[in-house]
């Protein structure tokens, strides 16, 4: 009798969000972790985001296979093949609109051969053209930055592995033709009944 195959690992790319105490306002950052199934990356996620005591959820998911027409597959490192050229990044862009107590935000997934390739193919984004308040200093679209570099929020994917994934795994990028788009899973997911 042969054994049952094991699920194939899969990146996936979460939305989470909390209330953290003493805030007024849910927050929301983003986890990358690897996986076969969105319940084996429940003990990661709240390792991730710690102190979120019983409020920590899932607002939305994908499973990363598809990003500018490249395939993304996840790999063990030991054997791995030569590593692509290109990189996955992770760019989350900030903006403004008149009249809104508030920063709008963009995520994009980009498959490029560094940074400033993936920034510049960022900037050419709609959110990018269409989040500038240009009669207002400092109310320009951006990549979202801590120090006024605007390179800040941008990152290699594998680098928002968990450590003991970014030890394992390696994300093998390769060129595909007529790829279907992700499905994006939108809602409230507790982790509790995943």
């Amino acid at each position: 009798m042969t054994e049952p195959a094991e699920a194939p690992l899969k990146l996936y790319m979460l939305l989470l969000g909390s209330k953290a105490p003493g805030r007024h306002t849910e927050q929301h950052d983003f986890f990358f972790g690897i996986a076969a199934s969105l319940k084996e990356l429940v003990p990661a996620i709240k390792v991730f985001w710690r102190g979120a005591v019983g409020n920590l959820h899932i607002d939305g998911w994908r499973e990363v296979n598809t990003v500018d027409g490249y395939n993304i597959k996840v790999i063990l490192k030991e054997g791995a093949a030569t590593p692509s050229p290109d990189k996955l990044f992770f760019i989350n862009l900030g903006g403004y609109i008149a009249g809104r107590l508030e920063e709008q935000h963009y995520v994009i997934l980009s498959v490029k051969p560094d940074r400033t390739q993936a920034i510049q193919n960022a900037k050419k984004a709609a959110f990018f053209k269409t989040n500038t308040i240009t009669t207002v200093k400092g109310a320009n679209a951006h990549i979202d930055d801590k120090y006024g570099l605007d390179v800040d929020d941008i990152y290699k994917i594998e680098e928002m592995l968990p450590p003991a994934q970014k030890a394992q795994y390696h994300l093998e990028i390769t060129p595909g033709c007529d790829l279907p788009e992700d499905e994006v899973h939108l809602g409230y997911f507790r982790l509790d009944r995943l």
